[in-house]
């Protein structure tokens, strides 16, 4: 860093301010510790600055950075050795009480509901989380992703309608075109999260 032109520095210490409470809160909504989300924001800025030059040259930069983070996530579930434990649902139960008609229709079995989380892409799972879980507006789960505001409602919408089926009909299959079905309490960082222009 001490080798880059004042801009380059400065842009990515803004960057570093900017996202950082933002990765921390996601972090933890992921990890369920402040002490590993920290060490996977930290490791993902120290990434981050080492490819920031070639950064500062991508269209997508903000995706590119989001996927760095997913990696560090990643990466810290294995160095805990041990199974996922099932992700907070509480993102998830709020999302359906959103497009719910028949409040009963949400008394559905738990681990239906972990199967119907599963079964979800990442993309979607991050939408919901950033949403439900955290509370960001549309705009600001967007911005973050590096995506548009109308991807981020499609994902959203998405996810409600599955997990609003599944839990009618009990059919956790994941549809065809909707991403790798993962465990849901497991961070991962799949290809419908990488950039094009090269993966961490």
């Amino acid at each position: 860093m001490e080798r880059w032109p004042d801009a380059d520095r400065l842009s990515f210490w803004a960057f570093h301010l900017a996202r950082r409470r933002d990765y921390m809160r996601f972090a933890y909504a992921r990890l369920g510790s402040d002490a590993d989300a920290e060490e996977a924001v930290d490791l993902a800025f120290e990434a981050v600055m080492h490819s920031w030059p070639r950064m500062l040259r991508m269209a997508h930069l903000e995706q590119y950075a989001w996927t760095i983070l997913k990696h560090r996530i990643c990466d810290q579930w294995r160095r805990r050795r041990r199974r996922p434990e099932p992700m907070d649902t509480a993102a998830f139960e709020a999302a359906l009480r959103d497009q719910a008609e028949d409040p009963y229709e949400l008394l559905a079995d738990f681990i239906q509901l972990n199967e119907a989380i599963g079964g979800l892409s990442e993309r979607q799972r991050d939408a919901v989380v950033l949403r439900y879980r955290i509370g960001y507006t549309t705009s600001e789960a967007a911005e973050l992703l590096g995506i548009e505001e109308a991807t981020v409602r499609s994902h959203v919408s998405q996810a409600c309608r599955r997990l609003a089926r599944v839990l009618r009909t009990g059919v956790t299959g994941a549809p065809r075109g909707e991403g790798t079905p993962g465990a849901p309490g497991a961070p991962e960082a799949t290809a419908d999260t990488a950039p094009r222009e090269e993966t961490p």
